[in-house]
């Protein structure tokens, strides 16, 4: 009796640092993909778009990691002329829920966050001004 009194809230806790490690991995890898989706765009609206749509796809294939989510797009380095870097950058937080493992001492949920960079391609106007004259 005394073995099951300590073996069941140790697996519990080997349980948690799995969804723990599983949470971890699942933002980061909604992160890079909305940042790589975001940066090949031609826009910052349509950056926001393909970017958001990429990190959801992603959190949709592992959906019973992720109780609740949040995607931030930052594009504010989109507005540069040919020839001057820019990045887009995205952070996803996921939200892991821990009460139904049960484990005294756990708190009911740990929200994990990924944060990832990518550079837009500096050789092309993103200004929307293009050649225009």
């Amino acid at each position: 009796m005394l073995c099951l009194t300590v073996l069941v809230p140790i697996l519990g806790i080997i349980a948690a640092f799995g969804l723990a490690g599983l949470g971890d991995s699942t933002a980061a890898n909604a992160a890079a993909a909305a940042a790589r989706a975001a940066s090949a765009s031609d826009d910052p609206d349509t950056a926001q778009a393909r970017g958001r749509q990429a990190a959801l796809n992603s959190l949709g294939q592992a959906q019973r990691t992720c109780a609740n989510s949040d995607i931030v797009i930052d594009t504010s380095g989109f507005p540069t002329q040919p020839g001057q870097p820019g990045t887009v950058t995205v952070r996803v937080d996921c939200t892991i829920p821990l009460a139904k493992l049960a484990v005294p001492g756990l708190p009911g949920s740990k929200t994990l966050t990924a944060t990832r960079h990518s550079a837009v391609d500096r050789y092309v106007d993103r200004t929307g001004e293009g050649n225009a004259e």
